[in-house]
């Protein structure tokens, strides 16, 4: 029986993609649908590895499995690193990501392209009955679009611009974003960590 993994996520995006990128180990990728009264806890604005670390615990004790959470965010050097940590709640609470990403271009009004370096970083926990926790981290760097472009992905996809491909994240299919995504480098940073203590099977590197 192939050992199991419990996304601490709700998100739809977040599950699709952690999905595609766990399958080369062999894993029974396990959500939180299965646990329908698991809450998780709310995330804080300490760090991204501390938000990640109380959802993986929370899922861990509750499910006695290894848990995975991430806590993600675009951080833009024009902004001042902003928004950061804030990401999922920028320009406030009720917004949809299509408000969100309105809200970022109209902060960066005209700032020009060489001045609109971003990046996408990805924290990840986790979590074994046992007692061990890890924590990495992925990166993946670009720029700021001036418009938003593609249909896919979600969140910030549409104006978080790969220079060397000329294309936003929701311009890419799912397998060219797992590739080059930040939580492709995070998984690839954890895959070592989860063969050792699951003893999973290590496939071919999506990256």
């Amino acid at each position: 029986m192939n050992p199991e993994l419990v996304l601490a996520t709700g998100n739809p995006g977040k599950i699709a993609e952690f999905s595609l990128l766990l399958e080369a180990l062999g894993l029974r990728v396990r959500t939180l649908n299965e646990f329908p009264a698991l809450g998780l806890p709310p995330e804080g604005d300490c760090s991204y590895a501390a938000n990640a670390l109380v959802k993986a615990r929370a899922v861990t004790r509750a499910t006695q499995l290894c848990a995975l959470a991430d806590d993600s965010g675009l951080e833009v050097d024009a902004l001042g690193g902003a928004p950061g940590l804030l990401s999922a709640r920028y320009g406030g609470p009720g917004l949809t990501d299509q408000e969100r990403v309105q809200h970022l271009l109209a902060a960066l009004g005209g700032i020009r392209e060489e001045r609109r370096a971003a990046r996408f970083r990805c924290v990840v926990a986790l979590t074994v009955p046992w007692g061990q926790e890890a924590v990495v981290e992925g990166i993946a760097e670009g720029r700021i679009a001036p418009a938003a472009r593609g249909t896919g992905g979600f969140g910030y996809d549409p104006i978080f611009e790969i220079p060397a491909l000329g294309r936003t994240f929701a311009e890419l299919s799912s397998s060219e974003k797992a590739r080059v995504s930040h939580r492709a480098r995070a998984i690839e940073a954890a895959r070592p960590i989860l063969e050792r203590w699951l003893g999973c099977r290590g496939g071919a590197s999506s990256l």
